[in-house]
């Protein structure tokens, strides 16, 4: 009899590389075990480009990537989790995988024989495309100067590759091998010995390029001309087609077989919004695992496989019910629960903050809007007009509508995707397609009231998202265009780019947040936990990630301005002006106060202000969130065309804010106003982490952040977590290190979840009423099953409460009271010098509190 289920308790993410490999994994089991998760979320496992330190540039989803121990690591790994009772869940990238470089034996055979290869078809290219000089062929865009420039001096030269065993044109690391027909006559009998100085005079070299079935391009055409579809805008990382049968089973064959033995109970969908039919790519994954079950051996886990999806949810907007899958990845609680812990009172005081130091639009909508049309326009310029021309297409085969022409799609195009709020519609242009939903059909009349002379292009493209214009695989294929737009460009018009120029609070704009929300009521936050143990029982929670821009510490600190939002006034003018001295000519102002929210949410705990060292190695993570800000912005630098001299003077202001020779009375006031705000901060992450793992759903720890996480943005949040500290402080009952309390209750919920896995994995949500003075800085729930279960109780926006960083005492509570089984308990009793009050029933009614 099995002791597990494949269904996770808890789970805990760890992110596999070179310097961080299944042997280390392996090593620390023991903690993770301690710790209470159920099972390893393990970031991707297949072959990588060599160094990647994240997997999601894969290059070869056939094996294991050595680079992390190949199979056998990974063996060792699942066997050291299985002793422990504990498994393993696998991120999978079914939507794209890297190109370039001389590592994808797929993508080169593609460039060798063009639409002939017998891969040419397993990623998304068009062949057959408007562009005369890409008929039949690959836009190749690669080069890093003009295709002139790279034939002229040389970079760009015929050779044998041996590692190919090919010849290939090289430039660089990239290979692009030579067409089969042209070896006779290049290569001769043997064309590992051929002499190839002739074939590189650059007339000769580019008659010789101009019969290949690729096309060399300069990097930066590729928003204008590219006929493949892309990751985002990455023209390193190409879209693959899940549609295609055997696509799909190429990428999937090694999950499948390790599910099938039992080695893994699950898999995250990576970027599930790019698939062409999420729905379809969904109920296929789920059948061909469920099909499998059979397979697995006695000593596996129980229960079907465990599937959660990369999904980014807008406001209002539900998962599809009908996907076979057990939810998200947890993006959507990690919105809930930072709004929950800002204060509401704080918005207009910061917007008006925001405004006047800023001069940009104080709501969020603008900006969101202004960057859906610059990205549009911009990198997806050459997929608006594909789409466009798609349009014109089936609309010329009608009578009524002919006269549209591919200009009119065009500007109807932009009028609709800067209003949509959504990554995209599920409709498929089939009979059977789901309904395009509300936020696109409110994205369509705001088109039509915007613009009346595009009226009949916008109708045009509502009907075929209706399935108003047939079966027609035109109709379909054109429905998928629109799609596989409207994705990649909110996410990089909005998480991207947007999320970078919106400063008012720097803490509600991370991934699947919703920074023109500050805030939610307790009411609503308790609702939203009602339906997700009615709809979405086994989704992930998560409140950190690889891909979080401010960790979760970070958050729950700077949420603490939104309740002293006059005191935070007070001190940024105080340091704007206390700076005057060290700013460079020209920085921008809305730089500059990005910049302080981010000193203050990120400074490490204990970093006194005469620290040189310390700051100096703070000034270095700061300086990388600086850069990666100001380029993923787009208004002073970016990444297609940064500007040195801008990004110089912002380092350099950096480095003297944070140099205690220069700037000595700016961080003593700066590391005051810390030592203020950092106790309640400290509260509102434990109460985080606390919520987490108390609420419906399976509860994600991101590797390190069951400490205090004060992370920035990626690679920041990435770097190395000494295990062997983290055990120590678990094993310490008496620590008060940074982030022991926050660790001491996750481990101690961690338990009550493994003691009663039915419980929280079935039981229900209600909330508990609070009554007296402060009951608006309560939030009280209870969970139960079967008759038994338990009420929990936490502190809300507390800050100004503290004194002298302490928790507010009997006095500050008052009459604060919520019922613990018709039992009246005073809140003053249960969470005096604790951060969670935790009542099991039945049984002792009594406190237990968690921390």
């Amino acid at each position: 009899m099995t002791l597990r289920s494949s269904l996770p308790r808890a789970t805990y993410r760890l992110q596999f590389h070179k310097e961080f490999t299944f042997d280390d994994a392996v090593a620390i089991v023991p903690y993770l075990a301690d710790l209470g998760i159920s099972h390893v979320y393990a970031s991707p496992i297949l072959t990588a480009r060599a160094g990647s330190m994240h997997g999601y540039d894969g290059v070869d989803p056939t094996a294991i990537n050595p680079e992390l121990g190949g199979e056998a690591g990974f063996r060792r790994l699942c066997a050291a989790l299985a002793a422990r009772g504990l498994g393993v869940i696998v991120d999978i990238v079914p939507n794209h995988m890297a190109v370039g470089g001389a590592d994808n034996r797929w993508w080169l055979d593609v460039l060798e024989k063009g639409r002939d290869s017998a891969f040419a078809d397993w990623f998304d290219i068009d062949f057959d495309g408007p562009e005369p000089e890409l008929q039949g062929k690959v836009l190749a865009p690669f080069l890093g100067s003009t295709y002139a420039e790279a034939l002229a001096d040389g970079s760009l030269r015929l050779i044998w590759d041996e590692d190919l065993k090919k010849l290939a044109f090289a430039y660089g690391p990239h290979r692009f091998p030579l067409r089969p027909e042209d070896y006779a006559e290049v290569g001769g009998s043997d064309p590992a010995a051929a002499d190839l100085n002739a074939w590189n005079d650059p007339d000769r070299l580019h008659a010789l390029l101009e019969r290949q079935n690729f096309r060399l391009a300069l990097w930066s055409v590729a928003g204008d001309i590219i006929n493949w579809r892309r990751f985002f805008d990455i023209s390193e990382l190409a879209g693959l087609r899940m549609e295609n049968p055997a696509t799909f089973d190429a990428v999937h064959a090694v999950i499948f077989g390790l599910y099938a033995e039992g080695l893994i109970d699950g898999v995250r969908v990576d970027h599930v919004d790019g698939l062409s039919d999420p729905a379809a790519y969904c109920r296929t994954l789920r059948s061909r695992l469920n099909g499998l079950a059979g397979d697995r051996p006695a000593s596996a886990a129980d229960g079907p496989a465990y599937i959660v999806v990369e999904k980014i949810l807008a406001a209002g907007e539900p998962l599809p019910e009908d996907w076979g899958v057990e939810g998200t990845s947890g993006y959507d609680f990690m919105n809930q629960v930072s709004a929950l812990q800002h204060d509401p009172d704080g918005a207009a005081p910061l917007t008006a903050l925001w405004t006047e130091i800023s001069g940009r639009a104080a709501e969020f909508e603008a900006e969101e809007t202004a960057a859906r049309v610059e990205i549009l326009t911009g990198g997806f310029d050459g997929q608006l007009t594909a789409a466009a021309r798609a349009l014109r297409q089936l609309a010329a085969a009608r009578t009524e509508t002919r006269d549209l022409t591919t200009a009119a799609f065009r500007r109807a195009l932009i009028r609709w995707i800067t209003h949509l709020r959504v990554y995209r519609s599920y409709a498929t242009g089939h009979a059977d397609s789901p309904a395009p939903g509300e936020a696109v059909d409110r994205a369509l009349d705001l088109a039509r009231a915007e613009a009346p002379a595009e009226t009949a292009a916008v109708d045009f493209i509502a009907g075929l998202l209706n399935g108003a214009h047939g079966e027609a695989d035109a109709a379909a294929d054109t429905v998928r265009r629109l799609n596989q737009l409207t994705a990649p460009v909110t996410a990089k018009a909005v998480e991207d780019t947007a999320f970078y120029r919106y400063g008012r609070l720097l803490s509600r704009n991370d991934v699947g947040f919703e920074p023109a929300r500050l805030s939610m009521t307790p009411e609503e936050f308790i609702q939203s936990g009602v339906d997700r143990a009615a709809d979405w029982p086994h989704a992930m929670l998560a409140t950190a990630t690889h891909d979080h821009k401010r960790g979760e510490d970070v958050r729950a600190r700077l949420a603490v301005l939104s309740e002293a939002p006059d005191a935070w006034a007070t001190a940024v003018r105080s340091w704007f002006a206390m700076n005057a001295g060290v700013r460079p000519a020209g920085l921008a102002p809305d730089d500059e106060y990005q910049l302080y929210q981010t000193l203050v949410g990120a400074w490490p705990t204990g970093l006194p202000a005469d620290d040189a060292a310390g700051l100096g190695a703070f000034a270095g993570r700061i300086e990388a969130w600086r850069e990666k800000s100001l380029r993923e912005a787009k208004l002073r630098s970016s990444w297609a065309r940064p500007d040195a001299d801008y990004e110089a003077a912002s380092r350099d202001f950096i480095r003297a804010l944070l140099d205690p020779r220069r700037s000595a009375a700016f961080l003593a006031d700066l590391t005051a106003f810390v030592a203020r705000i950092a106790p309640a901060g400290a509260i509102n992450g434990v109460v985080q982490a606390a919520i987490r793992c108390l609420w419906p759903g399976v509860p994600d720890l991101y590797q390190g952040a069951e400490l205090e996480d004060l992370s920035l943005v990626d690679p920041d949040n990435r770097r190395p977590v000494d295990y062997e500290r983290v055990a120590r402080l678990l094993a310490d009952e008496a620590t008060d290190a940074p982030g022991a309390m926050k660790l001491r209750t996750v481990a101690r919920l961690l338990s009550a979840r493994a003691a009663d896995p039915e419980l929280f994995a079935r039981g229900s949500l209600e909330p508990v009423a609070v009554e007296g003075e402060r009951a608006a800085h309560l939030l009280a729930f209870r969970r139960s099953f079967a008759g038994r279960g338990f009420t929990a109780a936490v502190p809300l926006r507390i800050a100004n409460a503290l004194e002298n960083g302490a928790a507010p005492g009997r006095a500050w509570w008052g009459d604060t009271r919520y019922s613990v089984n018709g039992r009246s308990v005073l809140a003053a009793d249960s969470l005096i010098g604790q951060s969670i009050a935790f009542h099991r029933f039945p049984g002792n009614a009594g406190n237990e509190g968690a921390a």
